[in-house]
């Protein structure tokens, strides 16, 4: 597997902000005893329409006295909260009964997604037969499965059948790394998309698992010893062996021995380091150099290296340990240590140096580097040198340079797209994978003798399921400026027949945030939208990580109104290119993004017909304090910091639903099993909203589904359902042609 990288009738009213008095600042103030969440029932208007009931819970922020009317929906255990979501997916499958062309829809989706998926292929040598390792989805299975191929003409056999895990789809094979001969697999399982996966070990040859099992692996990673008798992972603590809710955090790496018990594994890094750290683990090939990569953040990494030859396993910092925060990258390859990494240049550099010299700095040569144009993404060896990608406003290129650095070419691809880069540690073969908005990916093996995509050298291409319709769509890549003059790239997705100067149905998706790369890729959500008609489009706003880490930083902590700035000038720009209007504009996003999308709508909610806003953060007060939310402290900021609360506080999307205000239409979703963001903040976003919505044509739904999580892991019969519950209220509510 690849390397890990780095969401009415009489209506409660409540005060919004009640003027406080005191001088000294304190925290929150406990939850009230005059409510009892056992007897907190739902008012129902005459339409069904269900309304939640507020209580006067106010908290003290540093002197500032803020409301909190639906604390009592943050436990998603009791009764009351669970009648809530039940009463709110009753209203919701009530609105999309009276949208016929939701049922047929769904199929459409459906049938799309049986195109399937491919990854990048994982290569392992054993007796002179190359092995490739890949994880493929085809047809109707409703689970990515793995698969191996021996030798490059061989056939696919399945190792690990991700659809038979369970008889309704909903366990997932989370991560699996095979060890160097191929004979054995590391892979995780967890349920219901919850992501808390369970390290089991296969046998390659049999099929079966073997006794070795390990739970709290959730994003493990796994560094197999050469002979494949033992390997390090990295593992979270179990409950109970520290306080309660303390287990989400303070993963560390140990060692394990095949056949040995799990308590028995011996503790290799990560005693006294801060519970939000994330190591990650990887061996050189040899099994001489252990490498451990911690990231603090998404703005800071830090580099561990132990040489195994030495008595005792000793860590020497290689990179990253002072106060300066930048992100390094470190891979084993063929004989070198690879290393990409801002620490001297925000649009990244390349370097490799031998591991032994590593930890002197002047060692280390530079093989390439991003610049004003371009940002440097990620690295491949090759027989003779190093295949690169880099982002140039927003879409893949890639380049070739000999082991000295120099360029040697440019590998041409046909059309803006996002392109992935992998293969063999010791460049003996090196694969390319590239999709568009409109065509899946394939995956390629790359020749040296051609600058060209090759075309008939696919290892894997597409698996199945009706065609893209890919001749009958357009790509524009637009530019936005912001409130501050910033240039905003902006993906456009059509039908050619639909970009006519007439406003139509559009659908604006942002993220903005944690690094994350959107660059643009296929997907069947967007191939969905486009071919009923409507147009899609994709703002790349800072916080991301497109331009390197200037842009990333000039969205995060005090500078994330930026992002929401951008995104306004996205949906401006389309109204001005007329695109769209406001009356056909709707807002879309997941995670980061729904809180985009989330605080878009109260800032702006006259630019928005409707919204969706997936999976996410509302609550920008509390966030820290459910699920893994601590680890984005360092993204968001936390409001327990008198300094940092103001700039929450201004923007948080729940603290800024006003009275008496004609919100767009909207639809909130989460999930029972989320792991990462809790269910609370789209329950209390939806219900705050419920009880102000002025204009009663303008539903605000709220979509709870059961045995799934944040997205990973989702069967596809889920996903179909999921997209076209989405795109379904999105059509309907900006009037587009059918539906």
């Amino acid at each position: 597997m690849r390397r890990p990288r780095l969401i009415r009738l009489l209506p409660v009213l409540f005060p919004m902000i009640v003027a406080c008095a005191s001088a000294a600042p304190v925290g929150p103030l406990p939850p009230p005893t005059t409510a009892e969440p056992a007897r907190i029932e739902l008012t129902m208007a005459g339409d069904e329409r269900p309304r939640a009931l507020s209580v006067d819970q106010i908290d003290l922020w540093h002197g500032t006295a803020v409301a909190d009317p639906y604390r009592w929906l943050e436990d998603g255990e009791s009764a009351a909260t669970k009648r809530f979501d039940q009463q709110q997916n009753r209203w919701f499958a009530k609105y999309l009964a009276s949208v016929p062309a939701r049922g047929a829809f769904e199929g459409r989706i459906a049938k799309l997604l049986e195109r399937g998926s491919v990854s990048l292929p994982v290569l392992r040598k054993s007796k002179g037969k190359s092995l490739y390792f890949h994880q493929k989805r085809e047809g109707a299975a409703t689970q990515p499965s793995v698969y191996l191929r021996e030798g490059f003409e061989g056939k696919d056999r399945q190792v690990l059948d991700g659809a038979a895990l369970t008889a309704d789809g909903t366990a997932a094979i989370d991560w699996w790394f095979p060890s160097p001969d191929g004979s054995k697999l590391a892979w995780g399982r967890s349920e219901s998309g919850s992501e808390e996966s369970v390290l089991h070990v296969r046998d390659v040859a049999t099929g079966k698992d073997l006794e070795d099992v390990i739970p709290h692996t959730r994003h493990a990673t796994v560094a197999w010893m050469p002979d494949g008798s033992a390997f390090y992972y990295t593992r979270y603590p179990a409950p109970g062996d520290v306080p309660a809710g303390e287990e989400k955090y303070g993963s560390k790496v140990f060692f394990h021995k095949l056949g040995a018990k799990p308590a028995a594994d011996v503790l290799v890094f990560g005693n006294g380091r801060d519970k939000t750290d994330t190591p990650q683990v990887q061996l050189s090939p040899d099994g001489r150099w252990l490498l451990v990569s911690v990231h603090r953040g998404w703005d800071k990494t830090e580099l561990f290296l132990a040489d195994r030859k030495t008595p005792a396993l000793l860590f020497a910092p290689l990179a990253g340990t002072g106060d300066a925060k930048a992100i390094y990258d470190a891979r084993f390859v063929k004989d070198a240590l690879c290393i990409l990494t801002n620490s001297e240049n925000p649009k990244f550099d390349l370097f490799a140096v031998k591991p032994e010299a590593s930890l002197v700095r002047k060692n280390w040569s530079k093989i390439a580097g991003g610049d004003a144009k371009s940002t440097l993404t990620d690295f491949a060896p090759t027989k003779d040198g190093y295949a690169l990608t880099y982002l140039e406003d927003a879409a893949s290129r890639v380049e070739l340079r000999d082991r000295g650095g120099k360029k040697v070419g440019d590998r041409a691809l046909p059309t803006l797209g996002a392109a992935a880069i992998g293969g063999a540690d010791d460049g003996s073969e090196t694969f390319l994978s590239f999709a568009s908005y409109a065509t899946p990916p394939v995956v390629s093996r790359m020749e040296a003798t051609t600058k060209q995509l090759p075309s008939g050298l696919r290892l894997f291409s597409r698996v199945g399921g009706e065609e893209t319709g890919a001749e009958d769509i357009v790509v524009q890549r637009l530019f936005a400026k912001s409130k501050d003059g910033t240039a905003i790239p902006l993906f456009v997705v059509a039908k050619k027949a639909v970009l006519d100067g007439a406003p139509h149905s559009t659908i604006l998706y942002g993220y903005g945030g944690f690094n994350v790369n959107q660059a643009p890729t296929y997907s069947p959500r967007v191939l969905s939208a486009v071919r009923e008609g409507a147009v899609w489009a994709t703002a790349i706003l800072r916080g991301g990580g497109e331009f390197g880490e200037e842009w990333h930083r000039a969205g995060m902590l005090d500078k994330k109104q930026n992002v929401f700035d951008d995104y306004y000038a996205a949906a401006e720009a389309l109204i001005a290119a007329k695109i769209t209007d406001s009356s056909h504009l709707a807002a879309m996003g997941g995670s980061n993004g729904g809180l985009l999308v989330a605080t878009a709508i109260t800032q702006r909610p006259e630019l928005f017909r409707a919204g969706a806003s997936l999976v996410p953060l509302t609550d920008m007060l509390r966030y820290p304090q459910f699920r893994i939310a601590k680890l984005w402290v360092p993204e968001y900021g936390t409001a327990e910091d008198p300094k940092q609360f103001p700039y929450l506080y201004a923007y948080s999307p729940y603290h800024n639903v006003k009275s008496a205000t004609r919100y767009p239409a909207m639809l909130f979703t989460t999930a029972e099993s989320d792991s990462r963001v809790d269910p609370m903040h789209a329950r209390k976003m939806a219900a705050r909203l419920q009880s102000v919505q002025t204009d009663n044509s303008r539903g605000i739904f709220l979509r709870v589904e059961s045995k799934a999580g944040h997205g990973a892991g989702k069967p596809t019969t889920k996903v179909a359902a999921e997209y076209a519950d989405e795109l379904s209220f999105l059509f309907h509510e900006t009037a587009l042609a059918g539906w």
